[in-house]
Parts: structure tokens; sequence; C-alpha cells
């Protein structure tokens, strides 16, 4: 846990940017010197394992067109970002696409300091707001007929209302599931989309298939009006509360970005550019080493660089939280981001863009966001066997029905199947660690707290004496005025008001902190 000033020595060894190749048919980032390569088309292509290579030389342009995913996550030529799972930082891509590995959309790797649209966040709010409405009446209809003389349990037949309510939950609603769980089929990585698809689906079809050929199951299996049971209410709460979580965890995401913005936003648009023909305000991004750069009374440090003439006084507790002032003279380093003083200056751009302090702070921070605690890993290696296991034992259960159970079999082993797959699905175990992790990070941005890797916040649990050492961390990070303490024979009122007087004029914060003590008083 740390202010940005503690980033400082962590930020200075960012890696550098990832030259790794992308696998066309999982999406993830492979070393371009790997075994698994092919030509096509002139092209030369990179795999992870032989078995997306063999995929790729059946039908290579299957992979080289932009799929569902990407058409659903807005995918456009004008946007040529890369893209990451925050979830998989191993999976890249170049504009907006969806996770082959767990279903998420990517989000851009660098972070504009401008707010951006997160049109995902606004689509999973509108089917989820859609889902709520329709869910409710579903599950009153559902439970009120456990109820003994419950009023609308016999009214109407109320498991087509039920059906008619809870589709457009399951098929639009929870459409982004299903497409997500297709594309997890694709590199044969099921996650708990997959899960989730398979027993929302099997819920739905098994409570049609009751509805509309009842005859096909067993009278052991019909109540007393001779109707078969459906499972309409738990595929549409199911999908109501996963379209809960993602709304929560995306929430939570949009919050750390803002975060990360604010401190982008640091750093001025524009910088005034010293040339031999005169001055002239240029945006940041025509900065480039070695020009000369003017810097006001009040105005904000644009780069990080040295004086070459002027003096003043810089304020770097953004850095260092230290409230302090600090002078700069002829030769002295200034960062971009900090505070100039009353004096004017002219500096020397020695690092711009993204190679500045700041700009390293906040890719660092971004990459601790996507950063994987010990318990996410195991939860995630948990979550890769149990996905497979739970369609194991649905077949399993098919099977032993079909082979061993009462006539009619197959009706018994449908129903045996769906349970399995209906009770397994909305396993939180693949969501619950990586969403807490993101929203605790997202938190603790917002507070002003920073977290070098999640592996940091994990072990966070685990302390029971924290050390701070920087001032601002636990105050207000400004001096202020507790006590006046006068010489014998000097009355405080009156000392406190010839210094006030003497303060006046000047800007310095024990000069601001006296003015502030004296209207106090």
């Amino acid at each position: 846990m740390s202010e940005p000033g503690d980033l400082v020595q962590s930020a200075a060894s960012t890696p550098a940017p990832d030259d790794r190749a992308l696998d066309p048919v999982c999406g993830m980032r492979v070393a371009r010197d790997g075994p698994h390569q092919w030509s096509h088309q002139g092209a030369l292509y990179h795999f992870c394992n032989p078995r997306c290579l063999t995929r790729f030389q059946a039908e290579p342009q299957r992979y080289l067109t932009p799929g569902p995913a990407a058409a659903a996550a807005g995918s456009s030529a004008a946007d040529q970002r890369e893209y990451i799972c925050p979830m998989h930082p191993e999976v890249r891509s170049i504009g907006p696409s969806a996770c082959p590995l767990c279903g998420m959309a990517l989000e851009p790797r660098e972070i504009s300091a401008a707010p951006e649209p997160n049109p995902e966040l606004r689509d999973m709010q509108r089917r989820f707001a859609v889902s709520a409405v329709l869910t409710l009446p579903v599950f009153a209809l559902a439970m009120g007929e456990m109820i003994p003389g419950w009023p609308l349990s016999h009214a109407f037949p109320s498991a087509w209302l039920q059906a008619a309510l809870a589709l457009p939950v399951v098929v639009w609603g929870g459409a982004p599931f299903f497409v997500r769980a297709w594309n997890s089929l694709r590199p044969l990585r099921p996650n708990m989309f997959t899960l989730i698809a398979l027993g929302t689906g099997a819920a739905v079809l098994a409570s049609l298939a009751g509805l509309f050929a009842p005859a096909a199951f067993p009278e052991a299996m019909r109540d007393s009006h001779g109707r078969v049971p459906v499972y309409f209410e738990a595929a549409a709460v199911i999908t109501t509360l996963v379209l809960l979580g993602q709304v929560l965890e995306l929430r939570a995401r949009a919050r750390t970005g803002d975060a990360i913005r604010a401190l982008l936003r640091l750093a001025p648009k524009t910088a005034r550019r010293v040339t031999d023909d005169g001055e002239e305000d240029v945006p940041l991004e025509a900065v480039a080493p070695g020009n000369r750069l003017r810097v006001r009374p009040g105005e904000t440090v644009p780069v990080d660089g040295a004086l070459l003439s002027g003096e003043s006084a810089v304020d770097e507790s953004m850095l260092t939280g230290e409230p302090m002032p600090v002078a700069k003279a002829r030769g002295a380093a200034v960062t971009g981001g900090t505070l100039n003083g009353a004096g004017s200056f002219v500096m020397r751009a020695d690092a711009v863009g993204s190679e500045t302090l700041l700009a390293r702070i906040v890719a660092l921070v971004a990459e601790a966001q996507r950063s994987r605690a010990p318990s996410q890993r195991l939860a995630d290696a948990v979550a890769a066997w149990f996905v497979p296991a739970v369609v194991l034992a649905a077949l399993l259960a098919f099977a032993a029905w079909s082979a061993l159970g009462p006539e009619p079999r197959f009706a018994h082993a449908l129903v045996a199947a769906v349970s399995v797959l209906i009770i397994a699905c909305p396993c939180a175990l693949g969501l619950a660690t990586p969403m807490s992790i993101m929203v605790a990070t997202g938190r603790g941005a917002r507070a002003g707290v920073l977290f070098r890797d999640a592996e940091a916040l994990e072990a966070l649990a685990q302390v029971t004496t924290l050390f701070v050492d920087k001032t601002g961390t636990l105050t207000e990070g400004k001096p202020a005025l507790i006590a006046v303490l006068p010489v014998e024979g000097v009355r405080e009122p009156e000392l406190l008001r010839v210094a006030a007087a003497l303060e006046r004029g000047s800007e310095h914060p024990l000069a601001a902190a006296v003015l502030a003590g004296a209207a106090v008083r």
C-alpha cells in the first residue's frame, strides 16, 4: 500500500511494450520464436500450441475474420489501440474484443485522460433492469405454487406465463453469456460463462419440453393436475443475478479507470515552448526532448526536465506527500505534474510522453490493477477443472439413469442431467475472486491508496502494524497553526496580529497557515 511517491522507484523499471505475436485462434500472446508457426497468404502466424495451429490450418478465414465478440464489443477500424484482458493479461488484441478464456470484454492497455464511454456497462445495465422487472413475477409465480392457498396458484396456468416472462430474460438478457460460452469453445477453454449457458439453456429447454410434451415424462414426475415441473424461474433468476454481478464488476473497473484518469489529468494539456522567434503555446504531444519550455507562476510543470534559467519553489506533494515547496534553481530537476510557485523559469524537456515519471506511475498503477493474486491463480486453476467436471457429472448422471433408471429412462435421465447443470450453474468461484480484487483496487484508488500488485493487496489481510512515513498520508498534507507561545511581556493576540500582517503578502504554506490561524482566532 503506498502513495504515488512510493512508486517512483518501481515506475522507473516499468517493462517495455510487449512485442510478442498474437495467436489468431485463442487470442493469446506467444513468443515469435516459438515452435508453432504457419505461413498463410504471405503472412507468418504464431500459435500457442499445436491444437490452435491445426484449427487455423483447417479454417484460416474463420479466424482471420472478426467474430461476433468483436462486433458486440463495438470494434471499428478507427480504434487501433491495444486491448488487454484484466483477468488474463497475456490475452491482447488490436481493437475491442472479448477474451476467449474468460469471456470478459478487453480493456484499452493505455487509458486516456479524457472520459471514455463504456458501452458494455450501459448494455449490461439495460439488460439487468429489464431482466429484473421480468424475473420478479416469474419468481413470485413459481414460489407461490408451493404456498397452500396462494390465490394465483390455480387461477390460471402459470407455467405458460412464466415461459412468456422468462424467455426474454434468458434469450435476450443472457445473450452475451451464450456468445461468450460459444467463443470459449473455439480454443477449448471452457469458463464460467460456459457453465452458465449450459445450465440456463438446459433449464429452459427441459421446461419447454415439459410444457409442450408432458406426455413424454413419467407419471411420477407430474403433479396432481398432470403438469410437469418447470425451471423457468431458476433460469431467469440465475441470468439476472449474473447480470447484476457483471454490472457491479464493470462499475468497479470504471471507478479504477477514473482514478487513473485523475492521475493523468495532473499533467497540463499544453506547454509554452520557447524558440528563437519567441514563445508559443503548443499541445503537450508536440513537445520533444530538448525543447525549451517556460513555466509561469501557478502553472503545472508539463514534462520532466531541468531548469535552464530562473528560479522558483515547486510543490511536489503529488509525488512525495510533503506540502513544503522545494526550491529550484539553475540545473535543478523538475517533474511533470508538479505545481510551480510564484517564480518563473525556463526548463529543458528531457522526458516526454510515456517516458515521464507521471506516465510511468500511471502505467504501473494500470499494471497493478491487472496483476493476479495467489488466491486468484488458485481459483482460476480450480475453475479450469470445475467446468469440465460439472459437464462430466451431468453426462454420467444421464448415462446412469438411461441404463439403470426406471421407465421412461430417457425422461428420468434428462431431468437428472439438467438438475446437475442447474445446481452447479452460478458458480462464484471463478468470478468472486477477480471481482473482489478489482473492487478493492478500485475503491483504494478512489481514496488515493495505490497497490503495487494484487499480491500486496492480499498480503494486507495479514498486516497487524502499519508504519507511515509520508506527510499527508494520515494528515491533511498542509501545515496548520496549532498554538501561539509568546515571550514574556507580549500578548498572544498582538503577536498573532503582527505575524499575520507580515505574512499577508507571502504565498508560502507556513504563511497561509499563520493567516488561517489568525482568521480563526
